[in-house]
């Protein structure tokens, strides 16, 4: 695991990241609605990525299932989803985060990050992928007209931006990245290292019990 040499802490970093435009103090930025886990699980994991990134997919689809079994619904960890989409790499990205913010509006984030990364390849080819976004709020059952207004009117648009510039600042430029304690596992990561990482700071936060 690479470390953040004396960055921030993750939990410090995502308040930064979240502070909210400075004209309304008290905007929410949703991260309830995008964590798995219990809040007093000893370990905490923030997963920067970008919808549109393959590799983030990758551990979407191949690991995190497992994460979440092994860890999550154990208590042994929670993870918070980071929003860093890869504008220069990849032109659908930022929209992409700005619907599942808007699902997260209505607590569906985590339905419609599943849809996203199934379906990345449908909605990452395309010119304008409005249209594949309202197919899978549907799939999704969110309400289109309040999905419609909160992507008219941009109304989460701050919370990726700032949460990409934040995360940027403290030097995670890369997708996936994972902010564990102070350090970081870069990439789609196989299981058999995320379980060398995450037992050796259970037992470390918890004496192993």
């Amino acid at each position: 695991m690479a470390s953040l040499n004396g960055l921030a802490p993750a939990l410090a970093l995502l308040a930064l990241a979240t502070a909210g435009p400075a004209s309304s103090q008290q905007a929410d930025p949703l991260i309830d609605q995008r964590t798995k886990g219990d809040p007093a699980a000893p370990i905490k994991i923030y997963e920067a990525s970008d919808f549109q990134c393959f590799y983030c997919r990758a551990f979407a689809m191949d690991v995190m299932p497992q994460l979440e079994l092994e860890y999550i619904q154990t208590g042994k960890a929670q993870l918070i989803f980071v929003n860093l989409p890869l504008i220069e790499l990849h032109e659908n990205a930022a929209a992409a985060h700005e619907f599942a913010m808007c699902a997260a509006k209505q607590d569906r984030f985590w339905p419609v990050h599943d849809l996203l990364f199934r379906n990345q390849r449908t909605w990452g080819e395309v010119s304008d992928p409005v249209e594949v976004f309202l197919a899978l709020a549907d799939s999704a059952s969110l309400d289109r007209d309040a999905l419609s207004v909160c992507l008219d009117t941009g109304a989460v648009r701050w919370i990726v931006q700032a949460e990409a510039e934040a995360v940027a600042r403290q030097g995670v430029r890369r997708t996936p990245s994972f902010i564990v304690d102070q350090g970081v596992i870069a990439g789609a990561q196989p299981m058999d290292v995320w379980r060398s990482v995450l037992d050796s700071l259970f037992v470390v936060k918890t004496g192993g019990r």
